[in-house]
């Protein structure tokens, strides 16, 4: 009787281990989604509508680390963005790019999506954009870019996604 037992105990370990393996397995996925929602934004620290567009990713559930500095230039060359793509702060989050006023609604798109870009822009600064509110909302496009060129990823009028 006592082999018995023997074994059905290391059957009961085996599964307990199988059960562990699976769990382990679950575990990843939701501390990678946890990390690529860590923005680092890179900005001018005399520039106030920077320090808007960080609180509304704040607000927006993302954990942001501001690194100051007043030469985007090199920063900007690095990470490959297009001149006409150039607004005035850049972020990182997760292996991809973020220029200027993009509203948190396109960054949590981008991360789901993990589209194959080098990141997405919203060029120059459009009246409404999150860290731009004041004044009648303008529509303005979120571009993609990247190896494939440059191409619509979202449409807004101010935070709110239009298409």
């Amino acid at each position: 009787m006592k082999p018995k037992m023997k074994q059905r105990a290391y059957l009961m370990t085996r599964r307990s281990l199988v059960g562990l393996l699976a769990a382990a397995a679950f575990a990843r996925p939701a501390a990678a989604a946890s990390d690529a929602a860590a923005l680092t934004v890179h900005r001018d620290p005399s520039c106030g509508c920077c320090a808007g567009w960080v609180q509304h990713m704040r607000d927006a559930g993302f954990a942001v680390q501001v690194e100051e500095t007043p030469d985007l230039d090199p920063i900007r060359a690095r990470l490959g963005i297009p001149s006409n793509l150039v607004a005035c702060h850049t972020a990182e989050v997760a292996g991809y790019v973020v220029e200027g006023h993009v509203p948190a609604a396109a960054v949590r798109r981008l991360l789901a999506e993990r589209p194959n870009a080098k990141g997405i822009a919203v060029p120059g600064m459009p009246v409404g954009s999150p860290g731009m509110e004041g004044g009648k909302p303008q529509r303005y496009e979120v571009v993609l870019f990247g190896a494939d060129g440059q191409k619509p990823f979202m449409r807004f009028i101010g935070s709110e996604a239009i298409d």
